[in-house]
């Protein structure tokens, strides 16, 4: 139950604060007062988009928040503080359009508010029961009147329809492998021949790229290896090497007179040995360098081979060897095709007779609940100044087959007035007979979920809170007082918060608010308050169109409070 709402800074309304009572809440005003601003502050709290503009002109701010009793179940939640007994949802919307959302006084997403809203209240909007012209609500309705086992049925068959279409789509993808599947296997192995013929490595073409540079500078290196050699060790003549000696020898004699001098003379000696090293080595390389004739031409020809795979294939040789994996797995897959594609039909035979026992229960209740619904809508249309009228529950087969919610369509029939034949409801109800409709489904359905829930999830039934927002639009006279009468009714047991403009309704209220705007501030301001006694024939006299001191209009008030 919603024990208060409070509501600041939201276009008109500086501030609101409703405590609302068990049983039917009435909320009237004049039009254009700002009586839908309740219901959209409602709808923030349930996780609802922010319309833009919507935080009142020069407030920082907007806020709504709502304290609910703790429904059952909750009281494990994560989001709910251990021993609570209540539940606080809040929202703060900026004039940016940003919000930040609250459970508890903690911070929380809107996705938590949708989920906790959804245990809370079932919203109702100015033109919920225009949904009933959906085929699709129409189903929903039917199904909700059949039961929580049917909407675990609806669960299950989504789950097996959307299996059937995953493994149909898997095996088209297989056939069409199949159908082109030896033009992409000749082209996958010519590629596969090109790169294992040349058999290409990242080593190789590192050391082929070095050997290259050698092969094409091979006289400049011969040169420089000849004159290093000879600078070191000549073949006539003494080279560094000799001269290094010497001066070694000759420190050598005199070191034991000198520590300086012997290690230097160390040093020396060291460099000699070392320099007949570089010598020898110079001399391997100059034996070393003449290559075979024609090596360098083999050389080019193998890198160009490199490099003709690499242009093709991702512009590397890893790149060449990551294709040539590729094209083995795409070979593998293309040659198990067949046995895969045996394998989904297999599948797909088994998802589609599931599918199908799924569907077969589904039509099986919707047949047995069909006539029933019927007959109980027929009883509450009698009450609600339709006693004439006849309301059928047709099943029949979807013209595409199977759907997510099985093989069925419904389609609700009417004849409103005797003598007519029986149309559907989206083609031939006035607004006001969609109303009627959408309130009898409502009574009828009031312990086995509602249908055409604006907000999904749990059946309104569930829930402890129904919020309508002129669901008695188009509707007057006697007939606006069966309506009042079944909403009080619906309300029995739970509370029902109702934004009407009809007297007979509003006559029938557990407690009645009303909303008024006061103009001679700039910008505008409307506030909310509670009536009681004198002040609730006041408002009905008011929605009669009558002056508050017609004493005739007054009376009538009096007697519709009376009989309700």
């Amino acid at each position: 139950m919603l024990h208060e709402l409070r509501v600041e800074n939201l276009l008109l309304m500086e501030r609101a604060e409703l405590r609302l009572a068990p049983g039917l809440n009435i909320l009237t005003g004049e039009t254009g007062a700002g009586k839908t601003l309740l219901a959209h502050a409602l709808d923030l709290l349930l996780g609802g988009k922010a319309r833009g503009g919507i935080v009142r002109q020069g407030a920082a701010e907007a806020y709504v928040e709502g304290v609910f009793s703790l429904p059952p179940g909750l009281g494990g939640d994560e989001r709910v503080p251990d021993g609570a007994d209540e539940l606080v949802l809040a929202r703060r919307v900026w004039p940016d359009g940003r919000t930040r959302a609250y459970v508890c006084g903690r911070t929380a997403t809107v996705v938590d508010l949708r989920e906790l809203g959804a245990r809370l209240l079932a919203f109702y909007g100015q033109h919920e029961h225009r949904k009933l012209m959906l085929t699709a609500a129409q189903l929903d309705a039917l199904d909700g009147f059949c039961g929580q086992e049917q909407l675990a049925r609806r669960e299950r068959i989504a789950r097996s329809h959307e299996r059937v279409r995953e493994l149909e789509q898997r095996l088209e993808v297989v056939s069409g492998l199949a159908g082109a599947r030896e033009r992409e296997l000749d082209l996958l192995a010519f590629e596969l021949r090109e790169i294992e013929e040349v058999a290409p490595s990242e080593d190789e073409e590192r050391e082929l790229t070095a050997e290259r540079e050698r092969l094409r500078h091979a006289g400049a290196l011969q040169e420089a290896a000849v004159i290093g050699a000879e600078a070191l060790a000549p073949e006539d003549g003494e080279g560094a090497i000799a001269l290094v000696a010497r001066a070694a020898a000759a420190l050598e004699a005199v070191a034991a007179h000198d520590p300086a001098l012997r290690g230097l003379g160390e040093r020396l000696e060291a460099l000699r040995y070392e320099a007949e090293d570089v010598a020898g080595e110079l001399r391997s390389n100059l034996d070393g360098a003449d290559a075979a004739p024609g090596r360098l031409e083999e050389v080019e020809e193998r890198l160009g081979a490199f490099a003709r795979l690499a242009r093709k294939h991702g512009g590397t040789i890893a790149e060449v060897l990551a294709h040539a994996e590729r094209c083995r797995s795409r070979q593998a897959e293309l040659n198990d095709a067949d046995s895969r594609a045996d394998q989904i039909r297999a599948e797909l035979a088994g998802a589609a007779t599931e599918r199908e026992l799924i569907a077969g229960a589904l039509r099986a209740a919707r047949l047995d609940a069909a006539p029933r619904l019927a007959r109980a809508v027929r009883e509450r249309l009698a009450e609600l100044a339709m006693a004439d009228a006849r309301f059928e529950v047709v099943v029949r087969d979807r013209e595409d087959g199977y759907g997510a919610r099985g093989a069925d369509t419904v389609e609700f029939m009417i004849a409103a007035n005797a003598g007519l034949p029986l149309g559907p409801l989206r083609e031939v109800a006035s607004g006001g007979e969609l109303s009627r409709v959408m309130l009898a489904l409502l009574s009828v359905a009031h312990g086995n979920g509602v249908p055409g829930d604006a907000r999904g999830g749990a059946a309104a039934a569930d829930r402890p809170l129904l919020v309508f927002d002129e669901i008695d639009a188009g509707i007057g006279g006697l007939t606006a007082r069966a309506v009042g009468a079944h909403l009080r009714d619906l309300a029995a047991g739970r509370q029902l918060l109702c934004i009407t403009h009809l007297p007979q309704v509003a006559a029938m209220a557990a407690r009645h608010f009303t909303i008024v705007k006061d103009g001679s501030h700039t910008p505008a301001v409307t506030t909310v308050a509670a009536l009681a006694g004198d002040a609730v024939v006041g408002e009905l006299v008011r929605m009669l169109g009558a002056n508050e001191g017609d004493r005739a209009a007054r009376g009538h008030a009096r007697e519709l409070l009376k009989a309700a």
